[in-house]
């Protein structure tokens, strides 16, 4: 708890990381940060274009190419939300060794700042997906973005510890860095992102279930896209399982801590 006060205490030194990290991908370019908003707008559009009018593939036996495009980017972008902190966590203390040695520097906030920018890009994404179901559908879906922010919640609080563990893990392991870039891509597929989890076959579906990111997209999917309500019993152990997460990660960060300077 004095771990997370101290955090807390620091919020003002973590928005000013954390929009620096942000900015500082499109520093340079024309457009600048219109490029969070325009990167998202060309993958729906794409998705929908090809797979309703080149694939003109269906989500289930009812759902159109459209549904099947709206169902495909809400899996993508759960995915792309931890991809991005699960390849750049290993490598978190590699990239900022003028940090690490400075012994006043609060390390603890850097899985943060990666998470604040992963969150910043999913948002927009999200947005993005919101307006283009009211284009289509011709309503708001107001229930699912109040249910929205309880499912996301333990998302994040298990993303938050898993990149503790790989920030720490990352210095005394550089291979780590590759091996996430490869466990990402395998997660993807693994994920029920391109097909709904009922496609696979019941004595797999409970194995799915223990991957992270299956409730999160399917819960997503049915408060945002199909109108139902959360499963509570599922995202309350979900909750616990993330929270288990978080202490394992920042403990164990906490111990890997002190020999970073010397490892680096």
């Amino acid at each position: 708890m004095s771990a997370f006060y101290s955090l807390w205490q620091q919020r003002g030194l973590l928005k000013s990381l954390a929009w620096r990290d942000i900015a500082s991908r499109y520093k340079g370019s024309t457009v600048g940060l219109l490029w969070a908003l325009i990167t998202p707008l060309l993958m729906l559009a794409i998705y929908t274009a090809v797979f309703s009018g080149i694939f003109q593939a269906r989500w289930g036996q009812d759902g159109g190419p459209i549904e099947y495009a709206q169902q495909l980017f809400v899996g993508l972008t759960v995915h792309a939300l931890a991809a991005e902190c699960l390849n750049r966590s290993p490598a978190l203390m590699l990239n900022n060794i003028s940090y690490v040695k400075r012994v006043v520097f609060p390390l603890q906030l850097l899985p943060l700042v990666t998470l604040s920018s992963a969150l910043f890009h999913f948002l927009i994404s999200l947005a993005v997906l919101v307006v283009f179901y009211i284009v289509v559908n011709q309503t708001i879906p107001l229930v699912g973005l109040l249910y929205s922010p309880f499912i996301l919640l333990p998302y994040l609080i298990w993303l938050l510890g898993i990149s503790y563990l790989l920030a720490g893990l990352g210095v005394y392991f550089r291979d780590i860095t590759q091996v996430m870039g490869i466990i990402t891509m395998i997660l993807m597929f693994l994920s029920p992102v391109f097909y709904p989890a009922s496609m696979l076959p019941p004595h797999l579906q409970g194995i799915f279930m223990f991957n992270p990111l299956t409730l999160i997209i399917e819960q997503l999917r049915a408060v945002l896209l199909d109108g139902g309500s959360p499963d509570w019993g599922l995202l309350g152990l979900y909750s616990i399982g993330a929270l288990l997460m978080l202490f394992v990660g920042t403990w164990a960060f906490k111990k890997m801590r002190g020999g970073f300077a010397d490892v680096l």
